[in-house]
Protein backbone atom coordinates (compact mmCIF):
# COMPACT_ATOMS: atom_id res chain seq x y z
CA UNK A 1 0.00 0.00 0.00
CA UNK A 2 1.03 3.56 -0.77
CA UNK A 3 -0.04 7.20 -0.28
CA UNK A 4 1.03 8.78 -3.32
CA UNK A 5 3.36 10.84 -2.25
CA UNK A 6 6.34 10.56 -4.47
CA UNK A 7 9.64 10.08 -2.17
CA UNK A 8 12.30 10.86 -5.14
CA UNK A 9 12.66 10.44 -8.81
CA UNK A 10 14.61 7.56 -10.37
CA UNK A 11 16.28 6.93 -13.87
CA UNK A 12 16.36 3.65 -15.40
CA UNK A 13 19.92 2.39 -15.80
CA UNK A 14 18.63 -1.05 -18.03
CA UNK A 15 15.46 -1.79 -19.66
CA UNK A 16 16.30 -5.42 -20.97
CA UNK A 17 13.52 -7.86 -22.14
CA UNK A 18 13.30 -11.38 -20.71
CA UNK A 19 10.63 -13.22 -22.96
CA UNK A 20 7.39 -11.75 -22.92
CA UNK A 21 8.85 -9.79 -19.22
CA UNK A 22 10.65 -6.88 -18.58
CA UNK A 23 13.96 -6.70 -16.00
CA UNK A 24 14.61 -2.96 -14.98
CA UNK A 25 17.36 -1.68 -13.09
CA UNK A 26 16.60 2.30 -11.55
CA UNK A 27 18.81 4.26 -9.32
CA UNK A 28 17.22 6.32 -7.41
CA UNK A 29 18.23 10.37 -7.56
CA UNK A 30 18.01 10.67 -3.72
CA UNK A 31 20.82 8.60 -1.86
CA UNK A 32 21.37 6.40 0.09
CA UNK A 33 17.34 5.00 -0.61
CA UNK A 34 16.56 2.55 1.41
CA UNK A 35 15.63 -0.66 -0.12
CA UNK A 36 16.81 -4.30 0.05
CA UNK A 37 15.61 -7.35 -1.94
CA UNK A 38 12.13 -8.14 -1.05
CA UNK A 39 10.90 -4.85 -0.57
CA UNK A 40 7.73 -3.17 -2.30
CA UNK A 41 7.87 -0.09 -4.27
CA UNK A 42 6.03 1.88 -6.69
CA UNK A 43 7.31 3.01 -9.96
CA UNK A 44 4.97 5.27 -11.85
CA UNK A 45 2.49 3.89 -9.74
CA UNK A 46 3.05 0.22 -10.02
CA UNK A 47 3.92 -1.47 -7.20
CA UNK A 48 7.11 -4.09 -8.03
CA UNK A 49 9.06 -6.01 -5.75
CA UNK A 50 13.12 -5.60 -5.59
CA UNK A 51 14.77 -8.72 -6.83
CA UNK A 52 17.94 -7.93 -6.96
CA UNK A 53 20.44 -4.48 -5.73
CA UNK A 54 23.72 -3.62 -7.25
CA UNK A 55 25.36 -0.81 -5.99
CA UNK A 56 23.15 2.57 -5.81
CA UNK A 57 20.35 0.42 -8.21
CA UNK A 58 17.82 -2.07 -7.68
CA UNK A 59 16.29 -4.44 -9.54
CA UNK A 60 12.97 -5.27 -10.92
CA UNK A 61 10.91 -7.61 -12.88
CA UNK A 62 8.04 -6.85 -14.68
CA UNK A 63 5.28 -9.55 -14.97
CA UNK A 64 3.70 -9.25 -18.67
CA UNK A 65 0.28 -8.66 -17.45
CA UNK A 66 2.24 -5.68 -15.77
CA UNK A 67 3.33 -4.31 -19.35
CA UNK A 68 -0.07 -5.34 -20.71
CA UNK A 69 -2.01 -2.98 -18.32
CA UNK A 70 0.79 0.12 -17.82
CA UNK A 71 3.46 2.25 -19.60
CA UNK A 72 6.08 0.44 -18.12
CA UNK A 73 6.95 -1.01 -21.61
CA UNK A 74 7.73 2.07 -22.27
CA UNK A 75 10.82 3.16 -20.64
CA UNK A 76 14.23 3.54 -22.22
CA UNK A 77 17.87 3.54 -21.13
CA UNK A 78 17.70 7.18 -19.16
CA UNK A 79 13.32 7.46 -18.67
CA UNK A 80 13.17 9.15 -15.35
CA UNK A 81 9.98 7.80 -13.03
CA UNK A 82 8.75 8.37 -10.01
CA UNK A 83 9.11 6.29 -6.89
CA UNK A 84 7.86 5.37 -3.96
CA UNK A 85 7.88 2.64 -0.74
CA UNK A 86 5.78 1.05 0.63
CA UNK A 87 3.38 2.90 3.65
CA UNK A 88 4.39 1.54 7.06
CA UNK A 89 1.40 1.19 9.34
CA UNK A 90 3.11 4.22 11.87
CA UNK A 91 3.21 6.59 8.79
CA UNK A 92 1.04 9.08 8.05
CA UNK A 93 -1.25 9.34 5.24
CA UNK A 94 -0.56 12.61 3.42
CA UNK A 95 -1.98 11.49 0.15
CA UNK A 96 -4.80 8.86 -0.41
CA UNK A 97 -4.72 4.91 -0.41
CA UNK A 98 -2.87 3.89 -3.50
CA UNK A 99 -2.94 0.03 -4.09
CA UNK A 100 -0.02 0.31 -7.12
CA UNK A 101 -2.35 -1.96 -9.25
CA UNK A 102 -3.40 0.52 -12.30
CA UNK A 103 -6.74 0.13 -13.72
CA UNK A 104 -6.23 1.99 -16.86
CA UNK A 105 -3.55 3.83 -18.84
CA UNK A 106 -4.78 7.01 -19.72
CA UNK A 107 -2.99 9.94 -21.98
CA UNK A 108 -2.41 13.95 -21.64
CA UNK A 109 -4.16 15.60 -23.72
CA UNK A 110 -3.76 19.20 -22.72
CA UNK A 111 -1.42 21.32 -20.28
CA UNK A 112 -2.27 24.89 -19.50
CA UNK A 113 -0.55 27.25 -17.32
CA UNK A 114 -2.45 29.20 -15.01
CA UNK A 115 -0.16 31.50 -12.84
CA UNK A 116 2.84 29.07 -10.83
CA UNK A 117 0.18 26.05 -11.66
CA UNK A 118 -0.59 24.15 -14.73
CA UNK A 119 -4.00 22.41 -15.59
CA UNK A 120 -3.77 19.35 -17.22
CA UNK A 121 -6.57 16.93 -18.92
CA UNK A 122 -6.47 13.50 -19.54
CA UNK A 123 -8.09 11.18 -21.41
CA UNK A 124 -8.88 8.17 -19.76
CA UNK A 125 -11.05 4.78 -20.19
CA UNK A 126 -14.46 4.07 -18.70
CA UNK A 127 -13.05 1.81 -16.34
CA UNK A 128 -10.99 5.03 -14.38
CA UNK A 129 -13.96 7.46 -15.09
CA UNK A 130 -16.90 5.75 -13.55
CA UNK A 131 -15.07 6.24 -9.91
CA UNK A 132 -13.76 9.61 -10.63
CA UNK A 133 -15.55 12.69 -9.17
CA UNK A 134 -14.77 16.54 -8.74
CA UNK A 135 -12.75 16.51 -5.54
CA UNK A 136 -12.62 12.76 -5.39
CA UNK A 137 -8.79 11.08 -5.37
CA UNK A 138 -6.38 9.79 -8.73
CA UNK A 139 -3.51 8.23 -8.51
CA UNK A 140 -1.64 9.52 -11.74
CA UNK A 141 1.68 7.64 -12.27
CA UNK A 142 1.85 7.07 -9.07
CA UNK A 143 1.13 11.01 -8.07
CA UNK A 144 -1.82 11.37 -5.51
CA UNK A 145 -3.97 14.10 -6.92
CA UNK A 146 -7.37 15.71 -6.74
CA UNK A 147 -9.88 15.35 -9.54
CA UNK A 148 -11.03 19.25 -10.77
CA UNK A 149 -13.43 18.26 -12.62
CA UNK A 150 -15.04 15.75 -14.84
CA UNK A 151 -16.58 15.56 -19.07
CA UNK A 152 -17.08 12.72 -21.39
CA UNK A 153 -14.14 10.74 -21.31
CA UNK A 154 -11.55 12.92 -19.28
CA UNK A 155 -10.94 14.64 -16.13
CA UNK A 156 -8.50 17.19 -15.20
CA UNK A 157 -6.31 18.03 -12.53
CA UNK A 158 -3.96 20.79 -11.56
CA UNK A 159 -0.19 20.36 -10.79
CA UNK A 160 0.91 22.70 -8.01
CA UNK A 161 4.61 23.80 -8.29
CA UNK A 162 5.48 21.17 -5.42
CA UNK A 163 4.14 18.53 -7.77
CA UNK A 164 5.90 20.27 -11.07
CA UNK A 165 9.25 20.11 -9.07
CA UNK A 166 9.40 16.46 -7.38
CA UNK A 167 8.05 14.41 -10.55
CA UNK A 168 7.41 13.61 -13.62
CA UNK A 169 4.24 14.59 -14.71
CA UNK A 170 5.13 18.30 -15.37
CA UNK A 171 7.85 16.87 -18.10
CA UNK A 172 4.73 14.90 -19.85
CA UNK A 173 3.98 16.58 -23.16
CA UNK A 174 0.89 16.62 -24.47
CA UNK A 175 0.05 12.85 -26.28
CA UNK A 176 2.05 10.85 -23.63
CA UNK A 177 0.59 8.40 -21.72
CA UNK A 178 0.32 8.04 -18.34
CA UNK A 179 -1.03 5.07 -15.30
CA UNK A 180 -4.17 5.73 -13.87
CA UNK A 181 -5.35 3.86 -10.35
CA UNK A 182 -9.05 4.68 -8.76
CA UNK A 183 -9.86 5.82 -5.52
CA UNK A 184 -9.99 2.29 -3.88
CA UNK A 185 -12.68 3.31 -1.47
CA UNK A 186 -15.16 4.31 -3.96
CA UNK A 187 -14.44 0.88 -5.98
CA UNK A 188 -15.36 -1.02 -2.65
CA UNK A 189 -18.63 1.27 -2.37
CA UNK A 190 -19.61 0.30 -5.70
CA UNK A 191 -19.20 -3.66 -4.93
CA UNK A 192 -21.04 -3.17 -1.54
CA UNK A 193 -23.87 -1.33 -3.61
CA UNK A 194 -24.02 -3.66 -6.62
CA UNK A 195 -26.83 -5.97 -7.66
CA UNK A 196 -24.03 -8.77 -6.78
CA UNK A 197 -23.77 -7.90 -2.88
CA UNK A 198 -27.29 -6.25 -2.51
CA UNK A 199 -29.60 -8.42 -0.34
CA UNK A 200 -26.70 -9.92 1.87
CA UNK A 201 -24.87 -6.64 3.06
CA UNK A 202 -28.00 -4.54 3.73
CA UNK A 203 -25.83 -1.71 2.08
CA UNK A 204 -28.12 0.54 -0.37
CA UNK A 205 -28.20 4.61 -1.24
CA UNK A 206 -31.13 5.26 0.52
CA UNK A 207 -29.36 3.68 3.77
CA UNK A 208 -26.49 5.68 3.73
CA UNK A 209 -28.87 8.48 3.11
CA UNK A 210 -30.52 7.72 6.36
CA UNK A 211 -27.54 7.97 8.01
CA UNK A 212 -26.63 11.39 6.89
CA UNK A 213 -24.04 10.31 3.74
CA UNK A 214 -24.81 12.77 1.48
Amino acid sequence: MFTGLIETLGKVKEAKRQGQALRLAIEPETSPYELKQGDSVAVDGLCLTVVARSGEAFHLEVSPESLLRSTLGELRVGSRVNLERALRLNDRLGGHLVQGHVDGVGRVEEKRPEGEFVRVKISAPEEVLRYAVEKGSVAVDGISLTVNGVAEGRFWVMLIPETLRRTTLGEKAVGRKVNLESDLIAKYVERLLGAGSAGRSGLTLEKLWEEGFR
